[in-house]
């Protein structure tokens, strides 16, 4: 089984993941649905991470927005037909690189 730490390195490792393919820009995001899908299956690889982290990890760690990851992953899993681009987007823009620092940030913090 998987520990926190595991978790939180897979975590690193799909916003890795994600950045590769989207450092092209926004068009190339649209215009490519492979890309899309790509982006979306490491953004659900998050937010399973997420879910599975244990309370003790979430709760020392507060700053960082754990249940709207969550129900980001939520909405992923279950509304695929509805899924919004300009917010995954958004999310790409505004919110991975600052999660990014979080986690490093933790695990820095948190060697073992």
């Amino acid at each position: 089984m998987r520990d926190d730490r595991e978790r939180l390195l897979d975590i690193l490792e799909a916003i890795e993941r994600i950045e590769k393919y989207t450092s092209n820009g926004r068009k190339a995001f649209d215009d490519n649905e492979l890309i899309q899908t790509w982006v979306l299956h490491h953004l659900q690889i998050i937010g399973e991470a997420v879910r599975a982290l244990s309370n003790d990890t979430t709760d020392s760690s507060n700053e960082i927005e754990w249940t709207k990851i969550i129900g980001m992953r939520n909405i992923l899993v279950h509304n695929y037909f509805s899924i919004d681009t300009d917010i995954v987007w958004a999310v790409i823009e505004n919110d991975l690189q600052n999660l990014k620092t979080k986690i490093q940030s933790f695990l820095y913090e948190n060697p073992n």
